[in-house]
């Protein structure tokens, strides 16, 4: 892959909040979390973790907890990943908190490429009710969810959005 491509990898991967509700395979779902686990990490110490969801009732659940967004619901995997702070606390102590919370949106972020990757769809969620999620999948308290990651086949924007100039966000040398 050249630049070239990679660009335009990048910028035919978008949000989407539609699913089919076909299920994904089992490879698919191995796919994204092999490539996840390639992420890159603060000290190599893999802070996150991810707890993949496919029972309906229970993407209902997280579609509730997720302020009512259907395309939780709707999507037929929903991947809840996770900041864990003790692997990174261990390490780095109060620092580490900010180094889990980086590791699991690293990780994240692989896993959206990796879904488009194999012609998959995804749309990343961070509003949600951090309390109610917590209860309905369990998590130990040094576990945070970050992030819900809905994975599926569905339909993509019929146009691209639109993106603020780089310049609005670059800044050379200093401010």
């Amino acid at each position: 892959m050249n630049s070239s491509d990679l660009l335009r990898f990048l910028k035919a991967r978008s949000s989407v909040r539609d699913y089919s509700g076909e299920p994904l395979d089992p490879e698919d779902i191995d796919y994204i979390l092999v490539c996840a686990s390639t992420a890159p990490s603060a000290g190599n110490r893999e802070a996150w973790d991810v707890v993949i969801v496919t029972d309906e009732d229970a993407r209902i659940e997280l579609a509730l907890a997720a302020l009512e967004q259907v395309h939780i619901r709707e999507a037929p995997a929903v991947f809840v990943v996770c900041a864990n702070y003790i692997r990174s606390m261990s390490h780095y102590g109060e620092r580490g908190i900010l180094y889990a919370l980086e590791d699991a949106t690293i990780a994240c972020t692989y896993m959206m490429l990796a879904a488009h990757a194999r012609n998959l769809h995804s749309c990343w969620t961070g509003a949600f009710n951090e309390n109610d999620i917590r209860e309905i999948l369990h998590l130990p308290e040094h576990i945070r969810p970050v992030a819900l990651l809905a994975v599926g086949r569905g339909t993509p924007p019929l146009k691209p959005v639109e993106r603020m100039p780089v310049e609005e966000h670059a800044h050379r040398e200093n401010w």
